[in-house]
């Protein structure tokens, strides 16, 4: 059986044995660690396998909005997965709700740290919604930004279903950007 859910407008389904929490929507992170230290973002899931690797990954959704960061958007996932993984360490003794403690200190005890995004891109860029990385380079980009944490990070920049995820997504009916 696989494990469903919804983030930003895009269904992750989940192989069997996996969890995934919407980390960056906990309450430990929401109303405990988000502003520590003038403010962190984290990732928006964290997933364990059932071989016990953990799986940070942040979706981005640039097909009907365009990026307006000036920053590297390979720099803000590095900042993310730092923040998320701080939070983590955290949260296992700190988080107020035993769910978020228990998943927290779960996610700890892995054997391996994965990171990945999707990053889903105009098919046809314009002015308007241009490209916002080059997919030849981007995952070489994504992972020199996280090496020290998973030196082989994945970043799926076509289709939103990349086959080399060990997760199957698709956009919702309406779904949003991130």
């Amino acid at each position: 059986m696989s494990q469903a859910t919804v983030i930003d407008g895009l269904r992750l389904e989940m192989p069997g044995g996996w969890w995934v929490w919407k980390y960056d929507d906990s309450a430990f992170h929401r109303n405990q660690f988000q502003n520590f230290a003038g403010g962190s973002k984290a990732v928006d899931a964290v997933a364990l396998a059932a071989d016990d690797t953990l799986w940070l990954i942040e979706l981005k959704d640039y097909r009907r909005h365009p990026r307006s960061k000036p920053a590297s958007v390979f720099a803000e996932v590095a900042a993310k997965v730092r923040a998320t993984l701080a939070g983590l360490a955290t949260a296992r003794t700190r988080a107020h709700d035993p769910d978020e403690r228990s998943r927290a200190a779960a996610a700890m005890r892995c054997r391996r740290i994965r990171v990945a995004l999707q990053l889903a891109q105009p098919v046809k860029p314009s002015r308007l919604f241009p490209r916002v990385v080059d997919p030849v380079d981007a995952e070489m980009q994504l992972r020199r930004a996280v090496r020290a944490i998973d030196p082989h990070a994945l970043c799926a920049t076509g289709a939103i279903d990349d086959h080399r995820l060990p997760w199957r997504s698709a956009t919702m009916p309406g779904g949003a950007s991130s």
